[in-house]
């Protein structure tokens, strides 16, 4: 498909320029909220307009092309993109009995925002497209690049993925029984065996092309299916194994399991699928649950990738390879939407 060259990512967890994943940050009222930077590449003026969605997906990315030329197309992955903005501005409506509004709030509350922000700050008139599928968001603004790059192996693209935590959205999750009732530490999130799971944010940004020189990973295949029978995903997962990983053994799976015993029958099924020497992590106690984690989950293996080393709390089962040269990626969304990620 393409070649990462420069990733970022802004999450619930030392993420962001000097990474530290061996400390674990923990959860407040069961929710993961990412540690924002100083932004100090975005204008102050501009910064105290943007909402917080705008904002890590902006201050990701700038930190990606910091020191790169302009990218030949900005593509990105969201649920809801700027969705407190779009309430705050739906609540003005009612409390200025549709008079004069702030304009701010109305400009900042699109899907589009991010996409739409970083090509006025880079002052990039290419390609711009923002990808709202739930829980495929990202997994859309990955082939979307991928289809780019088959056509125009010579160009660079930005492809990433945004989510916040917003009030309307959490709510209503919420009472959905998305997120647990009671309260719940991300330190021991998998042996809770309840309902629902903690609510996450985050933003990852990646630089990628045709160009194997000097490249972090390579994201060889991405699949997505619908269903809601474990046995359709254990089937998918055999496949997509046979046809893109023949013969090559499968060193790790980052796995999206998320403390939701409702969703564990799927983690399960894809984990018999796999040889036991393949090892397994989780990263949703670091991350929490939101619609575009994947895209965390890929920052996440090209850190696996580089740096040969795991954090200990992610591992579930210790992996019998020595070398960490294929990661296998398999997130789950309310149980309906499923991906597959291979990155080597």
């Amino acid at each position: 498909m393409f070649y990462i060259h420069h990733t970022a990512c802004i999450s619930p967890q030392q993420s962001f320029l000097q990474v530290d994943l061996e400390r674990l940050r923990e959860s407040v009222n069961n929710q993961l909220r990412v540690i924002e930077p100083d932004y100090n590449g975005i204008p102050p003026g501009l910064l105290r307009r943007m909402g917080k969605a705008v904002k890590i997906g902006v201050g990701a990315a700038l930190s990606v092309l910091q020191e790169q030329t302009a990218p030949d197309g900005i593509i990105i992955g969201t649920a809801n993109g700027g969705m407190e903005d779009c309430i705050k501005f739906l609540n003005q409506i009612i409390e200025y009995d549709e008079g004069i509004l702030a304009p701010g709030n109305f400009v900042q509350s699109t899907t589009n925002a991010i996409a739409s922000q970083l090509g006025l700050l880079t002052r990039n008139k290419s390609y711009n497209v923002t990808h709202v599928h739930r829980g495929l968001a990202f997994e859309n603004a990955m082939t979307d690049a991928a289809m780019m790059i088959a056509e125009n192996p010579s160009m660079n693209f930005l492809v990433g993925a945004v989510d916040e935590i917003s009030t309307y959205n959490y709510n209503i999750d919420y009472l959905d029984g998305w997120y647990k009732k009671q309260p719940t530490s991300n330190v021991d999130l998998y042996e809770t065996q309840t309902e629902g799971s903690l609510a996450g944010e985050g933003a990852a940004m990646f630089l990628v092309n045709a160009n194997p020189e000097s490249a972090l990973a390579r994201v060889k295949a991405v699949y997505c299916l619908h269903t809601e029978d474990e046995r359709v995903v254990a089937a998918g997962l055999r496949q997509f194994i046979a046809t893109h990983s023949p013969g090559q053994p499968i060193d790790w799976l980052v796995s999206g399991e998320n403390g939701d015993r409702r969703l564990n029958r799927y983690y399960e099924a894809c984990e018999k699928v796999l040889d036991e020497d393949t090892g397994i992590c989780r990263f949703k106690h670091m991350s929490g649950e939101f619609p575009t984690a994947s895209a965390m989950a890929l920052w996440i293996a090209c850190y696996m990738l580089r740096e040969e080393t795991i954090p200990r709390h992610m591992i579930k089962r210790a992996s019998g390879h020595t070398k960490v040269r294929n990661v296998l990626i398999y997130n789950n969304f309310k149980s309906l939407q499923h991906s597959f990620m291979l990155v080597t």
